[in-house]
């Protein structure tokens, strides 16, 4: 198994992360915070790029319906995504992490369009690279964007940032004997109804390419920095 360091990763965050100790909006101390724990991975000559959700301000499933068209929703939700990516972008410079914001929806007024081009040229240029937008199309999530772009991009692995320190064979919170499973395959993943962590269509596409996929504890102190360094940290799931 290979134990070297990846060289470029690709991060997601949910919205309901960037809330911190807040019901909605970015928590302005949390995102200081993680700002250093990204530095750290940057400071390992890591590249990294980041997805962000749009949860805490709005999310597309749950407004479709009741008069909102679907496609409506997820662009209102794919909206919602450039709010966390523009507020993270200056939080992370605050904290003297090079960051720029790149878009997967039209808005030249507030943020540069994607491009491959673009992208590459800001990782090399050692800046984090944030994508907001999520895929820019209406009826995928930005788990499914995530691996996407990392496919594009040739990350070498997904950090899947979650609340929990991995995937558990049933909820922890409601059975007290669940145990933690370190490792486990896709196959695995997509066939156990009861992981929610990621979406099918996201992990569908991950076992597709041979895109390992680590599931772990994004607000523990130094997790980040281990998961992008290969050190045992969450639940990987992969081949």
């Amino acid at each position: 198994m290979d134990t070297e360091p990846y060289t470029r990763v690709l991060l997601k965050l949910s919205g309901e992360q960037l809330a911190g100790k807040f019901d909605n909006g970015i928590d302005v101390e949390f995102g200081a915070w993680l700002a250093g724990e990204v530095k750290k991975v940057v400071t390992s000559g890591i590249q990294v790029v980041i997805m962000v959700g749009g949860g805490n301000y709005a999310r597309g499933a749950q407004l479709a319906g009741h008069s909102i068209q679907r496609v409506t929703a997820d662009n209102i939700g794919m909206l919602a995504t450039m709010m966390n990516g523009l507020a993270l972008v200056d939080i992370f410079n605050t904290a003297e992490v090079p960051t720029r914001v790149v878009t997967s929806i039209k808005a030249d007024q507030i943020a540069d369009q994607f491009t491959h081009r673009r992208a590459i040229s800001h990782l090399q240029k050692g800046r984090v690279v944030v994508v907001a937008g999520g895929i820019g199309r209406p009826y995928l999530t930005t788990d499914t964007a995530a691996v996407s772009l990392a496919l594009e991009l040739d990350c070498q692995v997904v950090l899947k940032a979650t609340k929990v320190d991995g995937v558990y064979d049933k909820d922890p919170e409601q059975f007290p004997d669940a145990t933690k499973i370190d490792q486990m395959s896709f196959q695995q993943a997509v066939a156990d109804d009861d992981i929610k962590i990621m979406d099918k269509a996201a992990m569908g596409l991950a076992l597709e390419h041979h895109l390992p996929i680590i599931v772990f504890n994004a607000t523990k102190t130094d997790n980040i920095r281990q998961a992008a360094l290969r050190q045992p940290v969450g639940t990987t799931i992969g081949d």
